[in-house]
């Protein structure tokens, strides 16, 4: 048969080699090459597919993600509370009914003290666009009439893409949900988050189970730190940010404020953005010259955060590359929108550090015996 024959299935009978020896063949860098690239292909795509799983599950997905970041950001509050030997369930819906009291308080705080202010705005806004539009006629080469032909196509623009009144219902109700479903887990995971690990903990056996112990509980050491940081950051720039433009008389000052401490959860584009909403605020309310004073507080607040304060909060374990925060949030960008901004570097700070985990596993030594007794790696 000419199966038997010698050779056979490696090529000899067409003259060439086979596919072995063809590969054997390559040099050592083609070979690496094609590899690696392989494995990146087989990456992008798992991550693509659970990126567009996510999108269809959005709301799911949102209420989730929000709900192992407050988890992680609480569980301190939660560990104090059962310090006091409170039972489980009671620590948990009082962690919850504490974070529930500081969000309505914040909120009714800067509705009751800007609600007034927000005609006055208006009015600014109108006399700044003015003078912008005055600016931009006397200094670039554009005239009136190409300028109101620009406005008027963007109006139109807007106008055509107007939200349909059932789907922002929708949207609302898609949101009011996933904040009520974020709220049920929340309460879940700080009451039973500890036993559903050792569950999962003791369902594995064989040497992976102290990797997996040991990444596991890295990963979410780094997520509370990441957690817990952020916050710590964003609070510290809100206020610098608020106080200069309380100084500088800038209207709706709390509420910009309250913009830059949710844009310092994104990290490096949130602070940019937060930051030219409020130097675009103080130039539509008292001109040039507040906007220029503004733009140099926040430039002087977020190079003290950056370069003082997010080294001595964050710590070695939770701090990435700026190149590839900026690539984690526009990827999470591109992927989720808004959402996938907030959620994409804890995600990759936690990767991270648990691949690094595994890594170090693997690459330490094995345990040294001690006084006749077997290692137990």
């Amino acid at each position: 048969m000419v199966a038997d024959e010698p050779g056979a299935g490696t090529g000899a009978t067409t003259g060439g080699p086979g596919p072995r020896q063809a590969w054997a063949g390559l040099p050592w860098l083609v070979r690496t090459a094609v590899l690696w690239s392989a494995c990146l292909v087989v990456v992008v795509v798992g991550l693509y597919l659970l990126g567009r799983i996510a999108v269809l599950l959005a709301p799911l997905a949102i209420a989730l993600a929000a709900t192992i970041f407050l988890t992680a950001l609480l569980d301190p509050v939660l560990l104090r509370l059962r310090r006091l030997r409170l039972p489980a369930s009671l620590a948990a819906l009082l962690t919850v009914l504490l974070l529930l009291g500081i969000l309505v308080g914040v909120g009714a705080l800067v509705w009751n003290l800007t609600a007034s202010q927000f005609d006055q705005l208006s009015q600014e806004l109108t006399q700044g666009l003015d003078r912008s539009r005055d600016f931009v006629t006397s200094t670039l080469p554009v005239t009136d009439a190409q300028l109101d032909r620009l406005v008027d196509q963007a109006r139109q623009g807007l106008s055509g893409s107007s939200p349909d009144p059932v789907a922002g219902a929708r949207t609302v109700t898609e949101v009011l949900g996933s904040a009520l479903l974020a709220l049920v887990l929340l309460f879940f995971l700080l009451k039973d988050g500890r036993s559903m690990w050792h569950w999962v903990l003791s369902r594995m056996t064989g040497p992976n189970r102290p990797v997996v112990a040991e990444a596991g509980s890295a990963g979410w050491r780094t997520l509370g730190a990441y957690s817990r940081g952020t916050m710590l950051i964003a609070a510290i720039d809100a206020i610098g940010i608020g106080l200069a433009l309380v100084v500088l008389r800038v209207p709706l000052a709390l509420p910009l404020a309250l913009i830059t401490f949710l844009g310092g959860f994104v990290p490096i584009i949130g602070a940019t953005v937060a930051g030219a909403v409020a130097v675009l605020v103080a130039l539509a309310a008292n001109g040039p010259t507040t906007a220029l004073l503004t733009l140099a507080a926040v430039i002087a607040v977020q190079q003290i955060e950056g370069n003082l304060l997010e080294p001595l909060v964050m710590k070695r374990q939770v701090r990435l590359h700026p190149a590839v925060i900026l690539v984690a949030v526009t990827a999470g960008t591109l992927i989720a929108g808004i959402a996938g901004a907030f959620v994409s570097v804890p995600i990759t700070a936690v990767l991270w550090r648990i691949v690094d985990t595994v890594q170090r596993h693997r690459t330490a030594p094995p345990a040294v015996e001690v006084s006749g007794t077997p290692s137990t790696s």
